[in-house]
């Protein structure tokens, strides 16, 4: 299994464009069959070294996970995030 996390800096950071973006994220649940799991959440500290959104999926596979990364749901969620985005950073490891 692997685990998918991103962290996302948004250029606006006001809670609109926060619930939008979160709001966006969560569309994926049920969308995209390779996704076992998703969860999104915004942050509560607001600190300078803090990141507005978090993302973590778990997928069956890296195969399962190339597949997530091309899936049309997936596809619109990028383009949203590449408007967004002031800076995203993100890790995959094996569980």
């Amino acid at each position: 299994m692997i685990k998918h996390i991103v962290f996302f800096k948004l250029k606006d950071r006001s809670p609109d464009k926060v619930a939008e973006t979160v709001a966006v994220l969560r569309n994926m649940e049920g969308r995209i069959p390779q996704l076992l799991s998703i969860e999104v959440g915004a942050d509560l500290i607001h600190s300078e070294r803090s990141f507005d959104i978090a993302l973590v999926t778990v997928v069956a596979s890296m195969e399962d996970l190339q597949a997530y990364q091309v899936h049309p749901a997936h596809k619109e969620v990028i383009a949203h995030i590449n408007e967004v985005k002031e800076l995203s950073v993100a890790v995959d490891y094996e569980i």
